[in-house]
């Protein structure tokens, strides 16, 4: 009996160790870690992507890890588990990251994210039909508009974009569905404009402009510049001619967040350089699978687009020299105040 005891007892002792070690043996002496993506549903961009760098870590892992995308509700979802310790990294929009940072709107408090790389910008803009009365972003009043998926968090650069022009969503009508119900409520006269974007061509806007004659409502330029001016995460973007049918002139867009991939700040400072070298280092697999992964480039991979980048991703980019020391300043600043 005493014999039985003791193997129950280490049977036991064995797999309380497994639960807390977050991972297994890789067969070489060190343990393998589980590491978790949260992208966002199936069909959008996000979890392409989650997909994408999720293959790309594992075949490059050399045991280190075994990573896993999962599909979630996006942005918000992934900030939260993030938050929680239910996931390791995550996709997320740069606009929806910097809001939490804040914990303004409908957050219950200020997420302390941080970035490991920034990915492919999200162009959008208000489309109509080419017979709609709607010109101008302030002539949204009074109508009945497309804003965004239900729960996708739009609203957390959208709400900025239409205050720089002077309306809210107390002044329309806002309705919620995903990009290609957004084009069918379009077609169908239920819907006045809808707010459309993504990695350009956007499928939605190539759908619309197929199966109608649509017009691209402008910013104001004004308007759009005081936007950039107040928030990180805004830039002007072009989408050029011929794009889209009938589009005859460059459209003087705005990315209105782009997507990044994401961390908590707590996450262990080797994981995330290792995780941000094995993808740099083999940026062209991801680029293979999603054109996001073209973004993974000196020039794109460390702007600044409102939330600080971890510190085990900032290691890696000194020292291949492409981090950019003044960012390190503004960084500094950004997690003072």
């Amino acid at each position: 009996m005493r014999g039985i005891h003791f193997w129950i007892m280490a049977a036991a002792a064995a797999l309380l160790l497994s639960a807390c070690g977050g991972g297994e043996s890789d067969g070489q002496g060190g343990q393998r870690r589980f590491v978790s993506i949260g992208s966002a549903p199936p069909g959008g961009a996000f979890f392409v992507v989650g997909s994408a760098v999720a293959e790309v870590l594992n075949a490059n892992a050399a045991g280190n890890w075994e990573v896993n995308n999962e599909a979630t509700s996006g942005s918000q979802e992934n900030i939260r588990r993030l938050d929680a310790g239910d996931l390791d990294l995550a996709v997320s929009n740069a606009a929806i990251t910097y809001s939490s940072l804040k914990g303004g709107r409908d957050w219950d408090k200020a997420y302390e994210m941080r970035s490991l790389m920034t990915l492919a910008p999200n162009i959008a803009l208000f489309i109509t039909s080419a017979g709609s009365s709607v010109r101008s972003v302030e002539d949204l009043k009074g109508k009945r508009v497309v804003v965004g998926p239900p729960g996708a968090g739009f609203e957390h650069f959208l709400a900025p974009l239409l205050e720089a022009h002077g309306v809210s969503y107390d002044d329309f009508t806002p309705l919620y569905n995903s990009q290609a119900g957004a084009v069918d409520m379009l077609s169908d006269g239920s819907a006045s404009a809808a707010f459309l974007g993504g990695a350009v061509p956007t499928a939605s806007i190539t759908q619309a402009s197929a199966s109608m004659d649509i017009y691209f409502v402008p910013y104001d330029e004004e308007a759009k510049q005081r936007a950039i001016r107040d928030y990180p995460f805004f830039t002007a973007a072009t989408i050029p001619a011929a794009t889209y049918r009938n589009q005859e002139e460059p459209f003087q867009g705005l990315n209105v967040g782009s997507m990044h991939l994401i961390t908590a700040a707590s996450v262990d400072e080797e994981l995330v350089y290792q995780i941000t070298k094995t993808l740099y280092e083999n940026r062209q697999q991801v680029a293979e699978k999603h054109p996001a992964g073209r973004a993974i480039n000196p020039e794109n991979v460390v702007r600044n687009v409102g939330t600080p980048f971890h510190p085990g991703a900032i290691r890696y980019y000194r020292e291949i020299g492409i981090w950019p020391e003044a960012e390190a300043e503004d960084q500094s600043q950004s997690e003072d105040r």
